[in-house]
């Protein structure tokens, strides 16, 4: 039998630990995989998976297999590599994450010239503001802002993210103006609790880094959350520039503290660890790299 196409199935399966998962990613029907994976398991003599109502665990063979049908997958990949770097045109789908707001201000919009340039090349955009499992998940490349600690990945710094303290005219009406980031204490502020530093915000003034524990009433996993809390008067927040600049311009909410900017924070491209990077994650970085260094908001110089 032809053992590729379901050595990728089973691959993908073991990694994602659900055989309807692997059907949505490949566009078919959860028998249609688990025909793959029978059909290969006869062609082997040996069962591979023990299938539940709740969970996919790999048999001692199937944990055999699968560590062999890895690196043979590997290899082709390295082997299709060598031959697409000389054709010099990246090809297939590319499978991109990014967090939502700043995918549809900042990605999407530059998405258009990117397939222009690239024909053989199509997108599947997950926006979410989550942390995904690339590998799980089957997901080339993951846009991300802030730090990155995985270990097991590879990250490129794209550009950086400028920050802005902010509130609405209505929740001033009530309390007092801040006027340095020790005021914040007097203050509610909204936390946005997927940053790994949480309550803890970090601004750079005339004098140096300032540090401030700030409490409050509201928190959000993510920034749409965040910039409605704002809005509706909830409390003071940091928050990326580019998530307000309609809302300053109309009046809708006021930057604070304009002498103290917020740490601005890092954007990263990351990508499964591998000796081999396919030509569209190369493609798709160098893109956005490109892109970002010509916007003042998002470029790694300080403006």
């Amino acid at each position: 039998m032809d053992l590729l196409s379901p050595m990728k199935t089973f691959v993908r399966v073991v990694e994602a630990g659900s055989f309807t998962a692997i059907a949505s990613e490949q566009n078919t029907t959860q028998p249609t995989i688990s025909r793959q994976i029978a059909a290969l398991e006869d062609h082997l003599g040996a069962r591979l998976l023990t299938r539940t109502t709740r969970a996919v665990t790999l048999t001692d063979d199937g944990r055999a297999f699968y560590e062999h049908a890895r690196r043979a997958l590997g290899a082709v990949s390295e082997a299709e590599g060598a031959v697409g770097r000389r054709r010099a045109k990246p090809s297939g789908t590319l499978r991109l994450t990014t967090p939502v707001v700043f995918g549809r201000l900042h990605i999407v919009p530059r998405l258009a010239a990117f397939l222009a340039r690239n024909r053989e090349l199509s997108i599947d955009l997950v926006m979410s503001d989550t942390f995904t499992d690339l590998v799980e998940h089957g997901l080339d490349v993951a846009i991300r802002v802030g730090e990155i600690t995985d270990p097991g990945l590879v990250a490129r710094r794209i550009g950086m993210v400028r920050r802005i303290t902010v509130v609405a005219p209505g929740y001033l009406k009530r309390r007092r103006t801040p006027k340095t980031p020790d005021d914040l204490l007097d203050h509610d502020c909204i936390v946005y609790s997927r940053l790994a530093t949480g309550n803890r915000w970090f601004f750079e003034g005339r004098q140096g880094p300032l540090t401030v524990d700030v409490k409050g009433r509201f928190r959000a996993d993510n920034s749409e959350g965040v910039r409605e809390a704002v809005v509706s008067g909830l409390g003071i927040a940091v928050i990326p520039a580019f998530a307000f600049a309609d809302e300053i311009k109309s009046g809708a909410v006021t930057v604070l503290l304009k002498d103290y900017e917020p740490k601005r924070l890092p954007l990263s491209a990351v990508y499964a660890s591998r000796r081999f990077v396919p030509l569209k994650v190369r493609a798709i970085i160098d893109h956005l790299a490109h892109e970002f260094a010509l916007d003042p908001s998002l470029s790694m110089h300080i403006v």
